[in-house]
């Protein structure tokens, strides 16, 4: 996909003219994330955005990304990075620090996210404001989610959700701990690059993730069925913070910040969810060239596990209002505009 998130002519109006070119500043900003260079994330993502802000910047910017983990750390530590000034630039998974985005955890219940990174990226920019206070630290470029979690299981297929008490499977976020933990099952918490193994050994028996990671990880030769909602709908999904550390970004001139800015928020996010959503085709077809079948739950089936995952979205609004924030509000908005952005 090649991207082209700024129109040349809002560029030409962006950029600041400077009598001496030699005086122009230029910068080197270090991007970093927990996938391998050869993820989707990395290639279709971060590389074209990076190389579009160098290229809008006449070159002024230079991006340098550090796939998986290479300047240090591990996942959960990837937020903190960027807040002290380790990393300029980092992806990273919100959940990976639980309690930290208390507000944009609406986007990753159940129920939620209906199926579309597009749309939910959207409806995300939609009510920006009444999650903005999660970013104060920060200076987000992208709030984003993926295509939603389909359940990967090493077993074989199941086609209701008392078929899964007692399973162990892996979770990104803690409310997606307690969708499992509804479902009866167990909840085991991990990043993604740790999950090969897991399934190898036999740590867990399943994993809530989207078909995206099967290419990189190989998932489809350790699994033997992939479930979804009927009409592919998911089991929630996870939210992704691109953001910059808010002192180096103030520290750019203004029209290095017009660069950075027109590559950010709204300017992106719908090209950004059209991507995360083609890439599922990929691993879906991985998946089924070894055999092993995706399976749609019926109707009857996908209700059942949606009325459960009401009882999640239940616990955090109450749980949201224990900290201060009116959970109710976030979840009647969030749903709106996921369904607005979804027609």
């Amino acid at each position: 996909m090649k991207w082209l998130p700024l129109k040349a002519s809002i560029l030409g109006a962006a950029m600041v003219s400077l009598a001496t070119p030699a005086l122009a500043q230029e910068v080197t900003l270090t991007l970093a994330h927990f996938l391998s260079p050869k993820s989707p994330p990395h290639v279709k993502f971060m590389e074209p955005w990076a190389r579009a802000v160098e290229e809008q910047s006449s070159g002024r910017i230079k991006v340098e990304i550090f796939p998986a983990m290479t300047m240090g750390g591990k996942p959960p530590e990837l937020y903190r990075q960027l807040r002290d000034g380790a990393a300029d630039i980092v992806w990273t998974v919100t959940g990976y620090t639980p309690g930290v985005f208390p507000r944009s955890e609406v986007f990753e219940l159940p129920t939620v996210h209906e199926g579309s990174a597009k749309a939910t990226n959207l409806a995300i920019q939609d009510t920006f404001d009444m999650l903005a206070e999660d970013f104060t630290d920060v200076k987000p470029l992208l709030v984003h989610v993926h295509a939603g979690n389909a359940l990967h299981l090493v077993n074989g297929c199941v086609e209701s959700v008392d078929e899964l008490k007692g399973v162990k499977l892996r979770t990104p976020t803690r409310t997606g701990g307690w969708m499992i933990e509804a479902w009866g099952a167990e909840p085991v918490g991990m990043p993604v690059p740790a999950l090969p193994q897991a399934l190898s050994k036999g740590v867990i028996d399943g994993a809530l993730v989207p078909f995206e990671v099967m290419p990189p990880f190989k998932l489809n030769d350790l699994t033997q069925c992939s479930v979804t909602g009927a009409d592919d709908s998911r089991f929630g999904t996870a939210v992704f913070l691109f953001a910059m550390n808010k002192e180096r970004y103030d520290s750019l001139p203004d029209d290095l910040k017009a660069v950075i800015d027109a590559n950010s928020g709204g300017a992106i996010a719908g090209a950004a969810g059209q991507l995360w959503d083609d890439v599922e085709l990929p691993g879906q077809e991985m998946q089924k060239k070894t055999g092993s079948p995706i399976s749609a739950l019926t109707p009857e089936a996908t209700a059942a596990f949606d009325d459960l995952g009401q009882t999640v979205v239940d616990r955090w609004i109450a749980e949201s209002a224990d900290n201060g924030v009116d959970g109710a509000a976030l979840v009647e908005a969030a749903r709106a505009a996921v369904a607005a952005n979804a027609k």
